[in-house]
């Protein structure tokens, strides 16, 4: 089966930086799109930034400026640089792949928490 793990979560102060990975495994034919999405306690899951299959990217106008996503097709992992970190990024970050097929797979989610 595809599994899709996430990395790199943990605790860190406003105005730092996390870099996420996620690593996809099993048979995937064509991605169409890596993403990452989030969710607060209490809030609903948010997409946070896209990339397609020709490197378009797209952003949550919240982290515009501050997160970069990116790829690298030959690990078959897609990443999120988090830089200037601030407590309302404090969240469990979830990886999303979508498949030419239509077919969508979700990590387990890691958790970053942002403090003060």
């Amino acid at each position: 089966q595809v599994q899709l793990v996430e990395s790199g979560g943990g605790l860190v102060q406003a105005g730092g930086s996390l870099k996420l990975s996620c690593a996809v495994s099993g048979r995937v034919f064509s991605i169409n799109a890596m993403e990452w999405y989030r969710q607060a306690p209490g809030k609903q899951r948010e997409l946070v930034a896209t990339i397609t299959s020709s490197d378009s990217t797209k952003y949550a106008d919240s982290v515009k400026g501050r997160f970069t996503i990116s790829r690298d097709n030959a690990k078959n992992t897609v990443y999120l640089q988090m830089n200037s970190l601030k407590p309302e990024d404090t969240a469990v970050y979830y990886c999303r792949i979508r498949t030419a097929g239509g077919a969508v797979y979700w990590g387990q989610g890691t958790q970053v928490t942002v403090s003060s």
